[in-house]
């Protein structure tokens, strides 16, 4: 530490209080934060600058900064000079990835009223839009395939599941056509996936109004929502297979990694596919005939919504420059005085779909934050008990491509050493909302009853709380939003946090390497949504309707450095186990009862067959069919899971009640062992050899994406979604592989009890 020979009195009786009060989290103790901690806490906030936050984001986007682009090296080169300035050990680390780059795009509806989709946003007067000199993205997808088609049009609404279902009734086949679906009801990575599975044959995506434009609020500059030439950029890389580059899966893509071809790839999609605006897609939708969309697929335009085919017949051509390109990954080190093998990681993106005020540079200003200020405590003679590691990834937008590759890269070593990673990315006014871990709940609640909501003058969780009791008061609620009412009316009981499975910079922590994580950010009031990965996501957006006074941005750089430092400094192992064992009892009867639902809906629609229902009560002047007839569903042997749950519980209890009566009395030699057994638990639940059927990147056995979702999180996954594609033998197999890796994470619970007992 320049300048500094030794630790401040001052600082040193900090530093020990922040383990202090990391040992009364992991023991689900309510004492109040101790005086010399809080002290400590308040020194870290005044060095958070809500307009140091303005003006870094006004310089990172400045420009367009996807990857490949200019700004987007320019902005890693000046992250990495911020951290060298602030006292940090940084350097770039560089990947080669397959990043596909738009050449030419095509789309026009053919006929006697021939259109041209415009495929660029306007720029509005006196925005970023409108005065940046680098060039922005067109309409784009990446890692769709490119090709050239004309087909006639079918209206899928969102192109789920679900919505394929609907079709075969209506009788409507999408074979050999080319589809047009909305934004919203899953990842739009799956919806060119199940349009060719389907078999159709091109796809087109929309930002339809009544989710995402003037039915909201009012539309850019004059509100905040989508206007009617915005496009919804994006990636649809299959990423339910494996996200980061796709032809280096599973190791870090070095210059001269080994490769995949580009053919064999698996998730790259099989047709071409572009996003456009409401705008225009009025016009495709109302060349449609054909049935009138059910009541559920119609969105906000001025249209009657129809299905189609036909009679509109529309030309979609896409051309793309499929080479490999280098992204920049910008890692900080700050060394741990005390246990300097054990990492607190944290990390945010830094690459953008065209500005990225919102995406991802309300949260990466936040980081900057932190890191200053984190320095600044270094300057005064603080200094982390445990190595802090601050990452700006780069190709987050992708999917997930600079995290995952260094993730991949280095997974060894960070298997070893990391105690928690910790992520944000988007970031707006409102209510603060955490996913993760359950082990950390506990902890996310702490630092949640300390930290000031910057409009209310309230703590963050207690405006959290009304927000969840309010919520269950809708008519529209469920039984989950009902029980979480009840608990955050406790305040002596933790509000929970949300299960993960991907969508941002955590993925390849939790679900590849199994490494405890917590998503951080606020939510619900800035309405940022509405210029989504569009052109219009830039500073003035950000700085007049998502974020005024960049004060939620500070605030989420409060919260997330709380949680860094008491983590950084605790004496004690930080999970809470019971937390965890709690949530996965819930996890498995939310399962049981899955199957019993489904058993349940089979033998219903085997009657209504039978009896002829659905031919009986369609419209026998149009076109309709029959579902597809499931399966019976046989019993599902439960036994290991209930086993294991049970056992699960009961060793969580015994852990934290041992930890909660004798932490004050441990010796070094037993805190040690402990941290050795408690540092790398979560990774029971991620057997290396295991993997999830068909996608064994995913290692976690808890959490995982949906194969049909996309980024929501499935638990027990290999159970659940065997039970949903009714693979009978796959819903047994991996109850006993859960039970398995539970019972390991007990194993590890039940030894670090003995040492907590003094065995």
């Amino acid at each position: 530490m320049p300048g500094k020979a030794k630790i401040s009195a001052r600082f040193a009786i900090a530093l020990v209080a922040a383990g202090v009060l990391c040992i009364s989290a992991a023991l689900g103790a309510s004492t109040p934060v101790a005086s010399d901690q809080a002290a400590l806490e308040r020194n870290f906030d005044a060095l958070i600058q809500p307009n140091q936050l303005r003006d870094w984001m006004k310089l990172l986007a400045a420009q367009p900064n996807h990857v490949s682009s200019p700004h987007d090296k320019a902005n890693a080169d000046q992250i990495l000079a911020w951290f060298k300035e602030w006292g940090w050990d940084a350097h770039i680390e560089t990947f080669w990835v397959l990043y596909p780059k738009p050449v030419s795009e095509t789309l026009e509806l053919l006929g006697s009223t021939p259109f041209k989709a415009t495929l660029q946003e306007p720029p509005i007067p006196g925005d970023s839009s409108a005065t940046a000199t680098d060039p922005a993205l067109p309409a784009y997808v990446d890692y769709q395939r490119d090709g050239d088609v004309t087909a006639g049009l079918v209206y899928v609404n969102y192109g789920m599941l679900d919505d394929y279902k609907m079709l075969q009734r209506l009788g409507v086949s999408v074979k050999g056509k080319i589809v047009i679906a909305r934004y919203g009801g899953g990842w739009r990575g799956l919806k060119p996936k199940l349009a060719e599975d389907h078999g159709a044959i091109g796809c087109i995506i929309y930002s339809d109004p009544a989710q995402d434009g003037y039915s909201i609020d009012g539309t850019y500059p004059d509100g905040p929502m989508r206007p009617p030439h915005g496009i919804q950029r994006g990636s649809v890389l299959d990423m339910g297979l494996y996200p980061g580059d796709p032809l280096t899966p599973g190791i870090g893509a070095t210059k001269d990694a080994k490769r995949l071809k580009m053919s064999d790839a698996p998730t790259i999609m099989k047709i071409p596919t572009l996003p456009i605006s409401y705008a225009d897609a009025q016009v495709f939708l109302a060349a449609l005939a054909g049935p009138v969309a059910p009541p559920a697929w119609r969105g906000g335009l001025p249209i009657t919504y129809r299905i189609g085919p036909g009679p509109a017949v529309v030309h979609l051509a896409v051309k793309s420059d499929w080479e490999q390109q280098p992204i920049y990954d910008v890692i900080a080190t700050m060394k741990g005085s005390t246990w300097p093998d054990q990492w607190v990681v944290r990390g945010n993106h830094h690459d953008g779909w065209v500005f990225g005020a919102t995406d991802p540079l309300s949260g990466q200003v936040a980081l900057l934050a932190e890191a200053k200020a984190f320095g600044g405590l270094a300057k005064q003679g603080w200094r982390p008990k445990r190595t802090i590691v601050y990452t700006s990834w780069d190709a987050e937008e992708p999917m997930l491509l600079g995290s995952t590759e260094w993730a991949e890269q280095h997974a060894s070593e960070l298997k070893k050493k990391v105690v928690l990673y910790i992520n944000s990315d988007s970031n707006e006014r409102g209510f603060l909302g955490v996913g993760g871990s359950p082990d950390f709940q506990h902890l996310v609640n702490q630092v949640a009853a300390d930290v000031v909501d910057p409009e209310t003058g309230v703590s963050i969780g207690q405006r959290l709380r009304a927000k969840m009791r309010i919520a269950a008061l809708a008519p529209t609620a469920s039984e989950h939003t009902r029980t979480e009412a009840k608990i955050a009316a406790d305040p002596d009981k933790d509000f929970p946090i949300e299960a993960l499975g991907s969508g941002s910079d955590f993925s390849a922590f939790l679900d590849y390497l199994g490494v405890p994580v917590l998503d951080v950010g606020f939510y619900e009031e800035g309405h940022s949504s509405g210029v989504y990965h569009s052109r219009y996501d830039t500073f003035e957006h950000h700085s007049r309707f998502v974020d005024p006074g960049f004060v939620y941005d500070a605030t989420l750089a409060k919260t997330v450095g709380r949680i860094v430092l008491r983590v950084a400094d605790a004496d004690l192992p930080a999970q809470n186990a019971s937390a965890f064992a709690n949530a996965v009892s819930d996890y498995l009867d939310q399962v049981k009862k899955l199957a019993n639902d489904e058993r349940e809906e089979a033998a219903i629609q085997a009657k209504l067959l039978h009896d002829h229902a659905f031919q009986l009560a369609a419209d026998p002047t149009k076109s309709s069919g029959l579902p597809t007839a499931l399966e019976p569903v046989p019993d599902i042997d439960f036994t290991p899971l209930n086993d294991a749950v049970k056992r699960l519980k009961s060793s969580a209890k015994s852990y934290d009640d041992a930890l909660a009566k004798n932490s004050a009395h441990l010796s070094g030699s037993q805190i040690t062992r402990v941290q050795a057994l408690m540092l790398n638990i979560d990774q029971t639940l991620a057997p290396e050899n295991v993997g999830l059927p068909g996608r064994n990147w995913y290692k976690n056995l808890i959490y995982a994406p949906g194969r049909y979702t996309g980024y929501e999180a499935k638990t027990l996954p290999g159970v659940r979604e065997a039970i949903e594609d009714r693979r009978w033998s796959d819903a047994n197999r991996y109850a006993k592989l859960t039970a398995d890796a539970l019972n390991a994470y007990s194993d590890r619970l039940n030894a670090a009890t003995t040492v907590l007992s003094g065995g």
